[in-house]
């Protein structure tokens, strides 16, 4: 039986005890009868007591066992986002080196279509002089032949 069981039947001897005349609500109970159900009382509330405590230990250790992959979790997700980060932080690196080979790049080319047209601008000239010089050099042949065939 139970603590609670033999607890309700004490209860139910009390409520079943009778009255002793002129005594001020006192009553007659089998004594003998509540020794028995205090006695075993005192048998059951050890183990009740026990498995009480077991329940509080088994609670201590499922709450333990949890606030443990709680940390588990969080350190895990930290760890993860930890990567997350670095790895972001290696894209970005990358997209501003990118930014800057793609700067320097088009610097480069400018610079090189710059020279390119001051050196093609510069051989024209070169072309257009000696072109000139030539053209005088006709206009003299001519200009000189046709003196003499005058």
């Amino acid at each position: 039986m139970s603590i609670e069981e033999i607890l309700e039947m004490m209860d139910d001897m009390l409520d079943k005890a009778v009255n002793v005349p002129f005594s001020n609500k006192k009553s007659l109970i089998d004594v003998e009868k509540m020794r028995e159900f205090i006695d075993e009382i005192r048998l059951n509330m050890p183990r009740e007591i026990k498995q009480a405590r077991d329940l509080v230990n088994d609670r201590k250790m499922i709450l333990n066992d949890a606030k443990n992959e709680a940390a588990s979790i969080v350190a895990r997700a930290e760890q993860r986002a930890a990567a997350l980060v670095s790895q972001q932080e290696i894209v970005r690196q990358a997209t501003q080196k990118a930014n800057e080979i793609n700067a320097a790049a088009q610097v480069q080319t400018k610079e090189l279509r710059d020279m390119t047209n001051k050196y093609v601008d510069n051989m024209l000239t070169k072309v257009e002089e000696l072109l000139s010089n030539d053209i005088i050099d006709v206009k003299k042949a001519r200009s000189a032949l046709k003196n003499t065939i005058k």
